[in-house]
């Protein structure tokens, strides 16, 4: 018998990943959002109307085995799967043995709590978040991190299979989104030092192209400079395909984790900070390869004495 799923969360990287899961013939899906915005693309897709629909409700989900959430924060996340003013959510509609699969990048201590909640109502919590952006997000090629039991990440494992090229397990639940958090700080800190320095070769009126060359060559070399510079920097079109306001919540997740740890982390706390203050400078909206820009704007006009 063909399985139901169902997919929350339509918007940049949840829309591109629910059309390649869409063009496997095994399952039925359910998809819902509250813009209809993603439902006219999605009406172009050879599935439509067939394989997949959409929702009017979380209610017409009820029915599903397993339901991916692609949702910004935990707090949205929490929302719809506990639900809240007068209005169900997924732990009061699923039937027991169902699974929810949260590939946004959630806080880990409210993963934790969120699965106990689950498991008392005989409900699976995944945490799978995702890397690579919405390049990645097109192609069915991201990479996933999966915090799960090894029966559990069995049961899921073809539907992110055709979101992902590499599905990582990671341990527990909870310990994906941990993960996720920790590598977008060491990104973040990536992409913020490519930044600066392509600032200072623009002030001495370097070749940027050529200074990329030379990163990507040598010991300087990271995923932002072999991805986001040439791409998105350089030109100036600043759109990398992820928001710097996710980023900014990813680094304070990152430094949750710091402090209950107790580790010593000043870099993180410098990064963070700045994510923090472009965050607040740029307009609503900003892209994270905009942290160039506002380093940029950070700099004296005219050159030093």
């Amino acid at each position: 018998m063909m399985q139901t799923l169902g997919f929350v969360g339509l918007g940049m990287m949840g829309l591109p990943m629910l059309e390649n899961l869409a063009g496997d013939e095994r399952w039925q899906i359910l998809a819902y959002d509250r813009s209809p915005a993603p439902f006219e693309r999605l009406a172009g897709h050879p599935a439509w109307g067939k394989r997949l629909r959409a929702a009017a409700g979380l209610q017409e989900l009820a029915a599903c085995d397993t339901v991916i959430t692609m949702l910004p924060n935990s707090a949205i996340t929490n929302a719809v799967v506990l639900g809240g003013d007068g209005q169900p959510g997924l732990i009061d509609l699923l039937e027991s043995g169902a699974a929810i699969v949260d590939m946004g990048s959630s806080n880990p201590a409210d993963t934790r709590r969120l699965s106990e909640q689950l498991a008392a109502r005989g409900l699976t919590l995944i945490d799978a978040p995702v890397s690579g952006a919405v390049a990645k997000a097109s192609t069915g090629t991201l990479a996933i991190m999966a915090g799960a039991a090894e029966a559990d990440l069995r049961r899921v494992r073809p539907i992110l299979e055709r979101m992902g090229a590499a599905i990582i397990h990671t341990g527990a639940v909870g310990s994906a989104h941990a993960m996720k958090a920790l590598n977008n700080y060491v990104y973040a800190a990536g992409l913020l030092a490519v930044s600066e320095a392509m600032v200072i070769a623009r002030r001495m009126e370097l070749d940027l192209e050529v200074f990329t060359d030379v990163l990507n060559a040598s010991s300087g070399r990271n995923v932002a400079s072999e991805t986001k510079l040439r791409q998105f920097i350089i030109p100036g079109t600043y759109n990398g395909g992820f928001a710097l306001a996710l980023m900014a919540k990813d680094l304070g997740t990152a430094q949750s984790l710091q402090a209950l740890t107790g580790v010593q982390a000043d870099q993180l706390a410098l990064c963070a900070e700045l994510w923090r203050q472009a965050l607040a400078q740029l307009p609503g909206g900003a892209d994270n390869t905009e942290i160039h820009r506002f380093l940029a704007q950070r700099t004296p006009a005219t050159e030093p004495a």
